[in-house]
């Protein structure tokens, strides 16, 4: 039995999504570990993950396609990309400083809804009520498990909503782009753009003499191998993460970024004794149904549109 490969390709871009959104968080967590316990600044977090990521991609395109750097159909929508991606990297280190990385993800969902917003307004996808419906209801759980609240944590709890902004752009732009240049290529130059900008950002920032944008080293063997680990994760999950935007909708892959929650509340837990309490469980349950409801409707509609081949 083979199945039709428009519905395969849908089917593969959502599974990757959903893999990728429950590595990620892993990402968060050292940043969160060397900010709190490193010693480190949020912007220079931000600089060691571009560029231990570029590290990590340049080989790759050297030795699969050494001229596509030079090559590029649009370089400089490739590195705005990576611009808004270090930006948006930047103001969520800096939030999961000061915060728990649970209420950090809770107030950055509001993202899914702008994705949402944005691929129904300038790129025409379809966007029915079921799956409105579905992404509301992710967000409701993500309300459940943390509530946040600006009384509590002040301007601070602004940074995700920035975040969540900057990094719907950066999402948009993966589409935008299409297939004028590969995956890798993408990559790559946003890794080189990312280290750029978060070089001159650490310099300036640190000759103003703000805290959150000293220049520092790692202090011993460990904090380095946490850093070429958080540049790694980044350069290969959004690697993928590119891919996934190739075979689906942006509409349909946005609420599978509610997964997040489950890695970050039990990260939480483990290395930052933030005991999940019923109603985060109960809320990381309804992220889950909701995600996997988009799922089952994909499933259904292709069954229903272009029935399997049975032969």
């Amino acid at each position: 039995m083979t199945m039709n490969s428009g519905f395969s390709d849908t089917v593969r871009g959502m599974m990757i999504m959903a893999g990728c959104m429950i590595v990620l968080p892993v990402m968060d967590a050292i940043a969160k570990y060397m900010a709190v316990s490193g010693g480190m600044s949020p912007a220079q977090v931000t600089f060691y993950r571009f560029f231990f990521q570029l590290l990590c991609t340049l080989p790759l395109i050297l030795v699969v396609s050494p001229r596509a750097l030079f090559t590029a159909k649009r370089p400089w929508m490739n590195f705005l990309r990576g611009i808004l991606h270090a930006a948006a990297s930047l103001t969520f280190f800096a939030a999961v400083k000061y915060m728990p990385l649970a209420d950090v993800f809770a107030i950055y969902f509001v993202e899914p809804f702008m994705l949402t917003m944005m691929s129904a307004i300038f790129l025409g996808e379809k966007v029915g009520w079921k799956r409105w419906t579905a992404i509301a209801v992710g967000f409701g759980g993500a309300l459940i498990v943390i509530q946040p609240s600006f009384a509590i944590f002040g301007w601070t709890s602004l940074l995700p909503v920035v975040c969540a902004f900057l990094y719907t752009l950066y999402l948009f732009m993966n589409r935008a782009i299409g297939d004028a240049d590969s995956p890798l290529t993408m990559q790559t130059m946003a890794g080189i753009a990312g280290t750029v900008f978060m070089g001159a950002a650490l310099l300036i920032g640190d000759r103003l003499g703000d805290k959150d944008f000293a220049i520092s080293l790692p202090q011993n063997g460990s904090h380095l191998i946490l850093l070429i680990l958080l540049g790694s994760i980044s350069g290969y999950m959004h690697l993928l993460i590119v891919q996934a935007f190739r075979l689906a909708p942006l509409s349909l892959l946005a609420p599978f970024q509610y997964f997040e929650i489950i890695s970050a509340t039990v990260l939480g837990y483990v290395f930052f004794a933030d005991f999940p309490t019923p109603s985060k469980w109960l809320g990381i349950l309804i992220i889950v149904a909701s995600g996997l409801f988009i799922i089952w409707r994909e499933r259904k509609h292709a069954g229903a549109t272009q029935p399997l081949d049975t032969q």
